[in-house]
């Protein structure tokens, strides 16, 4: 019975996510379009990340042990 309790209100809390389209607040509207846009953009393209703010991850794994470069910076603490 004490298992229950717990595992039924992680099942509410996982259905309770949002499935609708985001629509501006009531008496707002969406901010002003880019300089030079030729369209307002929605709210899909507003979410877009930029490149630059999420560049893709290097996964690259080591195949064995490799040396460390000495680095000017690595100071033992004062």
């Amino acid at each position: 019975m004490r298992r229950i309790v717990p595992l039924t209100a992680v099942l509410l809390l996982a259905a309770c996510g949002q499935k609708a389209e985001l629509e501006p607040l009531a008496g707002h509207t969406l901010p002003p379009p880019p300089l030079g846009a030729k369209a307002q953009p929605d709210t899909e393209k507003l979410l877009e990340l930029d490149p630059l703010a999420a560049p893709p991850r290097s996964v690259e794994l080591r195949k064995r042990s490799e040396e460390r470069e000495d680095d000017a910076f690595d100071l033992p603490p004062e």
